[in-house]
């Protein structure tokens, strides 16, 4: 699944080709994604000026002076962009078309992407308004993490990911960050010092900064916005690896399932 730095990437990638340009045409090839793509889209944005885009979470945000749209890549989606008019293949199922002759297309194999528009105050859309901090803001410290891990019994790995505590750090991105950090994932929240949540806070800034840096990690069908992929798989110390050599201790990574998800990690080195 796309993660934090994949939808970053992305970001970065469209940015450049369709910002400040003016919408010629929706194209909403299949309805039905997560949610319906609304009906009314074209009327919303078609001969509208795309003002900006920004991301918020794993959500990539467009900004129109109609309101905003959101686009989210689900499971194994991607956003390319392409010349108008280059024939659609198979999960190509949205496109929003420029009239300087590019188009922006939503690739979504297993259709669990989303396209929603949310209006003129898209902050307080129910997906967006109670997620915690972007974990590379001033607003995630060690301290914040702490403060919201008091009495808390749910393993570290499920705090992490917990949307409401913090944005962003996906499995891939927080079964490293506890690797580098020598912390286990089944330990409680609650039971980690203040002094380790500034060593993951470091840990989580400085993973998710270089995985951005190098166009995120290339897993099953994530490609970036402008079609080339990531390299960040190349330096993984612990996702993926599970039974091989740990980078430390040289110990078999062992593999366990947390709330439907594999992780990996070092007994030896974890803890």
């Amino acid at each position: 699944m796309p993660e934090l730095p994949e939808v970053e990437t992305t970001l970065r990638g469209i940015s450049p080709h369709i910002k400040n340009q003016t919408v010629s045409k929706v194209i909403i090839r299949q309805p039905k994604l997560r949610w319906p793509i609304p009906s009314e889209l074209p009327r919303l944005i078609e001969q509208h000026t795309l003002l900006s885009l920004s991301r918020r979470a794993k959500y990539l945000l467009l900004h129109f002076d109609t309101g905003t749209l959101l686009i989210h890549l689900g499971m194994s989606g991607s956003l390319r962009v392409l010349a108008n008019n280059t024939p659609p293949a198979k999960h190509d199922y949205f496109e929003i078309a420029f009239t300087h002759n590019k188009s922006i297309r939503l690739t979504d194999p297993r259709r669990f992407g989303a396209v929603l528009w949310l209006g003129t105050e898209p902050y307080q859309h129910s997906l967006l308004s109670k997620l915690g901090p972007e974990p590379l803001s001033e607003q995630l410290t060690g301290a914040y993490l702490y403060a919201q891990s008091r009495q808390k019994k749910v393993n570290i790995k499920q705090f992490l990911m917990n949307q409401n505590i913090v944005t962003g750090v996906g499995n891939i991105y927080c079964t490293e960050v506890l690797h580098y950090t020598g912390i286990s994932p089944v330990r409680a929240a609650g039971n980690i010092s203040l002094k380790r949540y500034n060593s993951l806070v470091t840990q989580i800034k400085s993973t998710l900064s270089r995985a951005i840096e190098q166009g995120g990690t290339t897993l099953r069908d994530f490609v970036g916005g402008d079609g080339k992929p990531g390299y960040f798989k190349q330096e993984l110390s612990a996702y993926g690896r599970s039974g091989l050599p740990c980078k430390q201790c040289a110990k078999p990574l062992s593999e366990i399932k947390q709330a439907q998800r594999t992780t990996i990690y070092c007994t030896h080195c974890q803890t």
